[in-house]
């Protein structure tokens, strides 16, 4: 496939990655909704989320960069959407859902505070 996260995965397009394991990878959204909002998506291509055969796996990285933005940010709420139509390759939205001071155009220092929280 060719579409926009693929070339992502191939690391054809630089994206500032906050996770990445074998199957899946993490990176700040180009438009942020707020502060450190990330993209998980799988790196093998799937049309839908729901097509995702280590769906609980998917959902447990969802988890962790949730749990991290919690941290990194200081905020208890964190939104998450299931989308797919603007890009036809699955992927889970996962956004601080409480102000923040931090600047969401801040991209590097949002996936440090983020990858920090990992750790």
């Amino acid at each position: 496939m060719s579409d926009i996260f693929c070339k992502i995965i191939n690391k054809e397009i630089p994206v500032h990655i906050v996770y990445e394991d074998d199957s899946f990878l993490a990176f700040l959204d180009i438009n942020p909704r707020a502060a450190g909002h990330v993209q998980v998506i799988t790196k093998t291509h799937y049309r839908w989320v729901w097509d995702v055969p280590q769906i609980g796996d998917y959902f447990e990285v969802v988890r962790k960069i949730a749990k991290a933005q919690q941290k990194a940010f200081g905020v208890e709420m964190i939104r998450s959407q299931v989308f797919g139509d603007e890009v036809p390759h699955a992927h889970v939205w996962v956004w601080p859902g409480e102000s923040t001071t931090d600047d969401p155009q801040d991209f590097e220092a949002n996936a440090k505070k983020i990858i920090d929280a990992l750790k």
